[in-house]
């Protein structure tokens, strides 16, 4: 939550519409017309055109030196074209496996593609393994996040791990370029200092540390959040894994982790009240598989499930009386808003609706994420859908509409209708020997497990 709150200081004054993305248009040969969107798609159709249209960003629009997923589509922060962003790479290379797996580009040459960018990641800079939250994608000097958030963020790399770690189980092959890609992919696995982090401490995990800061930013990783698959990564870790103990005295010790009360009829295991952003239910369970995980505070499938349905209920009961939310329309999460950059939920709803919070969604709430994506695509397609998908986020009480797209909204889209396609992410990042340890070790259950 650290970095959402950090981005409400700074969004609504540095983010800018102009930039790439606009550039980008003026040099096309034909200017993108969302009037012609094909239509009357059936609902596997549109899934794989969503999925599809959305890639783009990651393919197409990747930083052209280094291969890494852009931070965003426009440019922002005051620091130009060159912002990549590690967590976002993470969701791009999972969304480059299902491109792979469903031949909208040839498997050598996405292979070859991660190659390129796995050999840019050995040469970049990293903290005891650990990758900032930003890179220059040109150069692989480390792009301040913040004053002090100039080193090492170890949540960011968990979702870079994540998808990592789908590539090694997926790109299995017999052949040079995929067995150069697993070797090195290993190298940067085995290299990532978890236990570091613990700063020596059995009971504490820490996002960040910085060899000019030190650990001045001070954030324990404590639940419940989008973290959950920091800890399932670094108790799986091979060389340097943390301890049982810290899942246990630090992760699920928080004031916000237990939950166990009821919003519009429904129960939250877990979490915030009214269950905080969407994204909770997404970045963690990109290769997680919350399908009847368990350990001793939660079953997963429920905790998730319950989450984006008091999400959902909200929108259509729509006690802020905004324009547009209903049925058919909804999905709070963070995203950019109308002033800024904002954490949406039921708790802090200003009328902004976010595509991925309800796209994401679709393993959860199939039904009512389809009703969201024909709206979406169909009713709002003239506003909403773009060269990259859609569009990061509106506000029809503002008569808003953004024009930007951020990697970590566009990649989750891709990944989690594929996983409730055919579950494929979920599959590969299950079959990883050291996951499969590493979640034995923090007391999880799964079917998965072997």
């Amino acid at each position: 939550m650290k970095k959402i709150f950090f981005c409400l200081i700074v969004a609504t004054v540095l983010l800018r519409p102009e930039g790439i993305l606009a550039q980008k248009k003026t040099i096309a040969n034909k200017p993108f017309d969302p009037k012609d969107r094909p239509k009357n798609l059936s609902d596997d159709a549109l899934m794989e055109l969503v999925q599809k249209q959305t890639f783009r960003y990651f393919w197409d629009f990747a930083h052209p030196v280094s291969g890494l997923s852009r931070e965003r589509s426009n440019a922002a922060y005051d620091y130009g074209d060159e912002v990549v962003t590690s967590g976002g790479t993470g969701f791009g290379i999972m969304a480059m496996i299902v491109a792979s797996e469903r031949k909208w580009h040839p498997r050598d040459s996405v292979a070859n593609r991660l190659l390129k960018m796995v050999k840019f990641l050995s040469k970049a800079d990293n903290y005891h393994g650990v990758f900032p939250h930003w890179l220059n994608g040109a150069t692989g000097k480390t792009i301040p996040f913040s004053r002090r958030d100039d080193g090492g963020d170890l949540v960011e790399t968990s979702f870079l791990m994540q998808g990592l770690l789908c590539a090694r189980q997926y790109f299995d092959q017999d052949t040079p370029v995929e067995r150069e890609l697993r070797s090195r992919i290993g190298w940067l696995w085995n290299e990532t200092d978890w236990n570091w982090y613990t700063r020596e401490n059995p009971n504490q995990l820490y996002w960040h540390w910085s060899p000019t800061n030190g650990w001045a930013m001070n954030f324990e990783l404590r639940g419940y959040n989008e973290t959950l698959i920091t800890y399932v990564l670094a108790a799986s870790s091979p060389q340097y894994p943390v301890s049982a103990q810290v899942y246990h005295k630090c992760w699920a010790v928080s004031n916000n982790f237990l939950n166990g009360r009821s919003y519009y009829d429904i129960t939250l295991p877990l979490g915030y009240p009214f269950g905080g952003p969407l994204f909770f239910a997404h970045y963690s369970y990109l290769g997680l598989d919350p399908r009847n995980l368990k350990d001793r505070y939660a079953n997963y499938w429920e905790q998730n499930v319950n989450h984006t349905m008091i999400n959902y209920r909200h929108c259509v009961e729509n006690p802020g009386k905004f324009k547009g939310y209903g049925e058919s329309s909804w999905g709070l999460t963070a995203s950019d808003t109308y002033n800024g950059y904002n954490a949406h939920s039921p708790t802090n709803d200003f009328g902004t609706i976010t595509p991925t919070a309800a796209l994401s969604s679709f393993p959860y709430t199939p039904e009512q994420s389809m009703k969201a994506l024909r709206h979406f695509y169909e009713t709002m397609g003239d506003k909403l859908w773009s060269e990259y998908g859609f569009i990061d986020a509106f506000n029809e009480t503002q008569n808003w509409y953004a024009d930007s797209h951020l990697a970590i909204d566009q990649g989750p889209i891709i990944v989690m209708i594929e996983n409730h396609r055919t579950g494929l992410l979920w599959n590969l990042f299950m079959q990883d020997p050291d996951v499969q340890r590493g979640l034995k070790t923090l007391g999880f259950e799964s079917p998965a497990l072997r």
